[in-house]
């Protein structure tokens, strides 16, 4: 397994995309922006290109003339999305965290970068990852019509939860008022967020190996 990711890291995957998270990350740095763009850029730019790399490359076929089972690769590019969907959420978090030093004091219109704001985040993404990967080991080759309902799917419920966090003085208040304060209630935000993230992405994995067996290598 381990030589299954460090295959896709070190030559499936350009380096740029490993640096592509710090430059994306400063974009928290923006005063007041809509922060879910930042995350949103993971499925927007490196998902499709990352993706096509692989066609490009027959990696299916490469990968399949290997000892091992279509359970590895499935978990192996679940490990790999993860990998890299943490490494963009940690590096805009360090960049959060220069925000909040930067501007104590700015009124947030949008989310503000605070820990509950993260769990948000994280859901977002499980539910890129839920549709994105069980669409796309129907086939294990075309990803086009994944990322056409999965990252329209994300952006939902980016602009559903920012509409909800303006509309609803109590949301707002959560993550953007005094409840930005409140430690164990922001943690606890950020916690379900991670939970959810887990969950789905375990059961992504189960619905993609399912679907995955079906699929004839040729």
């Amino acid at each position: 397994m381990y030589n299954l990711v460090m295959k896709d890291l070190k030559l499936a995957i350009s380096p740029f995309f490993l640096i592509l998270p710090v430059l994306l990350g400063a974009l928290m740095l923006i005063p007041g922006w809509i922060y879910f763009l930042v995350i949103l850029y993971f499925c927007w730019i490196t998902v499709p290109v990352m993706f096509g790399q692989f066609r490009a490359q027959n990696d299916l076929l490469f990968t399949s003339m290997m000892p091992i089972t279509k359970k590895d690769i499935v978990k192996a590019r679940v490990i790999v999305m993860v990998i890299l969907e943490l490494l963009h959420v940690g590096v805009a978090m360090i960049f959060s965290v220069v925000n909040i030093y930067l501007y104590p004091d700015l009124t947030h219109f949008f989310f503000g970068p605070y820990m509950g704001f993260w769990g948000l985040c994280f859901i977002m993404l499980a539910i890129f990852n839920v549709i994105f990967i069980s669409m796309y080991y129907k086939t294990a080759y075309n990803f086009g019509g994944a990322a056409l309902v999965s990252i329209p799917a994300a952006m939902l419920f980016a602009g559903v939860a920012q509409w909800i966090g303006i509309a609803s003085p109590v949301v707002s208040d959560i993550f953007n008022g005094s409840g930005v304060h409140n430690t164990e209630l922001q943690i606890s935000i950020l916690a379900a967020g991670i939970v959810i993230f887990v969950a789905l992405n375990m059961i992504t994995y189960r619905i993609a190996v399912k679907r995955f067996l079906k699929v004839e290598i040729l």
